[in-house]
């Protein structure tokens, strides 16, 4: 071949550029990659290494701001922890004061007879054929059955006995808080059966008093007493809480 129809190199160069082999492709794949390893490993090497150009004082200043660190970083999760377990308690207090309070509101309502009631109990139902009942005795029973542990009463399913209750008659009609009930009685009661009937049945009691006006007592032990009648809650006109309390 003469030397003017060798080819030029730098149009072999050119053209390989602008049309790459297949071959050429995968050679320029394999450098890029063993490249990139060799940046990923002497960064590695460098990050390895970073502590070691240090003397020993610089050594001991940088372990001491660790050690430090470290420290406040403890100190931190243990104030978290004291705040998380310290929450935990107020939450729990919380949730225990409003069950108590919760309790206690329904146990006053159920003494004042502000809501309903249910329970175990008595029924008792008192005729008075001869109509010789004196309100005396119905109060000597209310009081026998308060004083037996009675939790809440009432009169005909309609009237509530409470403390502020007010007893009257009028001929054979009972008056109970201006509400006129007529024969036969029946009175609910809500407490200990096993304390409440005996109380009733003692020699000289509310039992015998109304036999001896010719009257009869029934009284029926209960597993379950409804009381369903409530009465207005009212504000104390001249009382007051005693403050601190």
């Amino acid at each position: 071949m003469s030397p003017l129809s060798r080819p030029d190199p730098r149009k072999l160069v050119l053209n390989a550029l602008k049309r790459p082999s297949r071959g050429q492709l995968l050679v320029g794949l394999l450098v890029g990659l063993l490249g990139f390893a060799m940046v990923t490993q002497v960064s590695a090497y460098q990050s390895r290494d970073a502590y070691a150009g240090l003397r020993a004082s610089e050594l001991v200043q940088v372990l001491n701001g660790l050690t430090v660190e470290n420290r406040r970083a403890s100190e931190e999760v243990d104030r978290l922890q004291a705040d998380r377990q310290r929450l935990l308690n107020s939450t729990q207090k919380s949730q225990t004061a409003v069950e108590a309070a919760k309790q206690e509101a329904q146990t006053l309502g159920i003494l004042a007879g502000t809501i309903q009631a249910q329970g175990p109990g008595l029924r008792i139902t008192i005729t008075n054929p001869a109509g010789r009942l004196t309100l005396n005795h119905l109060l000597d029973g209310v009081e026998e059955l308060r004083d037996a542990g009675a939790e809440a009463m009432e009169f005909n399913d309609s009237v509530r006995v409470v403390a502020s209750s007010w007893f009257d008659a009028n001929g054979s009609v009972l008056i109970i808080d201006g509400r006129r009930l007529s024969t036969p009685y029946v009175i609910d009661v809500i407490g200990d059966p096993a304390t409440l009937a005996p109380a009733l049945q003692v020699p000289g009691g509310f039992t015998f008093d109304v036999e001896s006006d010719q009257g009869t007592v029934k009284i029926e032990r209960l597993d379950k007493v409804v009381v369903d009648s409530v009465v207005a809650a009212k504000n104390p006109t001249y009382a007051e809480s005693v403050e601190g309390q």
